[in-house]
């Protein structure tokens, strides 16, 4: 009887175990259908809610929309869980915001980004732009690389051709084929300084803000995918349905025409380019 006694407790420990288990197997299987994506306001956060948001939600995804208007927290919010995806940054932001806060982030896709453009109330074209004029430029060192490759493709300057593109400084301007004036201020202020000096190169987001057309541009820059902005997931998510989901989102035909329609002047990726 003592031994029918113990085999009975020891069958019913296997069974709840054996319950146990199949409920965690049922939960990992669950596919998760809401979705937090975090996004700095203005063009980035339009792009998650016109041309990213619906095509998510006829996959059967509740998709909710969280604004920042600042560079630090979609990140940290990225990183503790709070966001299951982000939309705001280049590769180079990225990788060393994660080094920096010990969080580990990947890409998912590079999406149509907002060129930086030389612009001017003064010049209709940069073919008019006279002898020792100024022009405002940022002084973030990525941001002023981006400047400096923008006034060499428009053969205004000519740059060391033995150093990186993607942190080239004035010190590697060779020649200067106007006497270009530099003067660099912080990126935010680019579009006010367009009323004070000659020219003044304005990243695309901080133009977008200040309500500038990009296609009012002098020169729209030939923007590497570095310094593209991509959709970025925690590293431990890659391989979830989700993730998969965001992705071919991104590569619908669909969020293309909303792109071609209502962000106009945002430069297209390589992998968008290479499909045609």
């Amino acid at each position: 009887m003592k031994k029918l006694s113990i085999l009975l407790v020891l069958l019913l420990l296997i069974g709840l175990l054996a319950a146990c288990g199949s409920k965690e197997t049922a939960s990992d299987s669950t596919e998760k259908k809401e979705l937090t994506i975090g996004a700095t306001s203005g063009p980035y956060s339009d792009m998650v809610n016109k041309a990213i948001k619906p095509i998510l939600e006829k996959k059967g995804y509740q998709v909710k929309v969280v604004e920042f208007s600042d560079y630090i927290q979609p990140n940290l919010a990225l990183g503790n869980g709070d966001l299951d995806a982000n939309l705001f940054q280049h590769k180079i932001y990225m990788e060393k915001f994660a080094e920096e806060n010990n969080l580990d982030l990947s890409e998912v896709i590079i999406v149509p980004t907002a060129p930086m453009g030389i612009y001017s109330n003064k010049f209709k074209s940069l073919d008019e732009v006279t002898d020792g004029s100024q022009i405002a430029i940022p002084n973030d060192p990525t941001n002023l690389a981006r400047a400096l490759l923008i006034l060499q493709d428009e053969g205004l300057i000519t740059l060391d051709s033995s150093v990186n593109p993607l942190t080239v400084s004035e010190k590697d301007v060779k020649e200067n084929v106007k006497n270009l004036q530099f003067k660099p201020i912080e990126a935010g202020q680019l579009p006010r300084s367009v009323e004070s000096v000659d020219l003044a190169a304005v990243p695309g987001n901080y133009a977008l803000a200040a309500k500038m057309n990009l296609l009012d541009a002098l020169a729209l820059e030939n923007m590497p995918d570095d310094y593209r902005n991509r959709v970025v997931v925690n590293t431990k998510d890659l391989d979830k349905q989700f993730v998969k989901d965001i992705k071919e989102a991104v590569e619908s035909e669909e969020f293309e025409k909303v792109i071609d329609e209502q962000f106009k002047g945002f430069g297209k990726p390589e992998w968008m380019l290479n499909r045609k």
